[in-house]
């Protein structure tokens, strides 16, 4: 018998979200005899204990028993168990400081980590993510702070007891003025923030028509990566080049920022990719933005005006356009930001199914037969060891 384990999540503010729903762990149980499902104690997930217990899951606090255990947020040190297969989003691909205590634990406790954002189909495509509901709350949270800023409309907050069909049935009667949105990226994020665009119905307009015409109704366009860059020598755009090569690569946004009211951003971002605008563009008279939704959240990222994390209490803060310091959102010298790192525990139950879907769908099977290459090449520690992809992470996670 093989047993999953879904652990209770450690990191504060305590996420929500789970790996895989009530429902979900039913169903695995029916059609699949030899594997058991336990589920750690919680008060915190948007399922209940009892709601697990309904669907006939032993909830209880030891997993000392299970194989794997499934999380989803960084496990604190001190909760890590030795000699165990964790799967959660470790954020430490990027060598993120922040996390290399943690790091150091799983290698000093034997353990195995599976990191879930490293887990890619033969094209490198993501396999499983939150990513399209933190673009769906992203984008709602983006539009709402625009509308408290202007005055001009008004949206209510995302409610974690709500759903995504709640959500959409706000928008019916809503009216939004004649305002100019980008739209960036082309993963899960950039799907969820073209699902709000689409069900506010705000039109897409071609890039071209976006700089060069006034329209009396919302738009918005839809930048990817052949829009956004080019190489610097050539002047043309190669996706496999430019993840390669991307220091070889200059940003065309700021043609787009004399002619934006909002910024979406959903571009993946690291140290070597050119940022979308500089922090000094800001200065210009020529910088129309008033709101940046910069859902994937890298801070001094893409988005060089996010000074860090709010909360989802209260999600927006603003820039001041000249000293470039935080000051309180929706004042006229300053850009309003809107960045959380845990957007989808506002829809979490929501998310939480389609996670769960992806991961049975996916990863599953894989993970229960061993030898998947899609489970090793996301596999960063292996009893212990950093393994051979990731060899670039040693010293961080080895040395002082």
């Amino acid at each position: 018998m093989l047993y999953i384990g879904l652990i209770r999540e450690g990191k504060v503010p305590a996420d929500n979200r789970v790996a895989l729903t009530p429902a979900q762990c039913k169903w695995i149980h029916k059609n699949r005899a030899d594997i058991r499902i336990i589920v750690q104690t919680s008060p915190n997930r948007c399922f209940s204990d009892a709601e697990y217990q309904r669907a006939g899951i032993e909830v209880k606090e030891d997993l000392s028993e299970c194989n794997f255990l499934f999380g989803i947020k960084e496990v604190p040190v001190n909760m890590l168990m030795a000699d165990k297969t964790y799967l959660f989003f470790s954020h430490t691909k990027k060598l993120q400081p922040y996390n290399k205590k943690m790091l150091r634990a799983i290698v000093q406790k034997n353990i195995t980590l599976i990191d879930y954002e490293c887990l890619e189909h033969s094209d490198g495509t993501r396999i499983i993510g939150f990513g399209f509901f933190a673009g769906v709350v992203g984008a709602h949270n983006g539009m709402m702070a625009f509308g408290k800023r202007t005055g001009n409309f008004e949206l209510q907050r995302v409610n974690s007891s709500k759903n995504l069909q709640y959500l959409i049935h706000t928008y019916f009667g809503l009216h939004l003025p004649a305002i100019k949105i980008a739209v960036t990226g082309s993963g899960r994020v950039a799907h969820g923030i073209l699902e709000i665009m689409n069900l506010m119905g705000i039109h897409e307009v071609e890039p071209e028509d976006y700089i060069s015409r006034n329209f009396e109704y919302p738009v918005y366009v839809h930048l990817k990566g052949s829009n956004l860059y080019r190489h610097r020598e050539t002047g043309k755009y190669s996706r496999m080049d430019f993840h390669q090569n991307p220091r070889q690569y200059s940003c065309l946004f700021s043609n787009y920022l004399p002619f934006t009211d909002i910024i979406m951003n959903g571009v993946y971002w690291d140290a070597d990719i050119p940022r979308l605008f500089e922090i000094d563009d800001m200065k210009s008279p020529s910088f129309k933005v008033q709101t940046i939704a910069d859902i994937t959240d890298d801070a001094h990222g893409s988005i060089p005006a996010n000074l860090g994390d709010a909360t989802i209490e209260d999600p927006v803060y603003g820039v001041d356009k000249n000293s470039f310091e935080k000051t309180a959102p929706y004042l006229k010298s300053s850009v309003d930001i809107m960045a959380v790192g845990n957007l989808p525990n506002e829809l979490p139950k929501d998310a939480s199914r389609y996670f769960g879907e992806q991961l049975i769908k996916y990863i599953m099977l894989p993970l229960i037969e061993g030898n998947s290459e899609i489970i090793d090449k996301a596999t960063i520690v292996k009893n212990g060891k950093i393994t051979k992809p990731y060899d670039y992470m040693s010293d961080f996670a080895y040395n002082d």
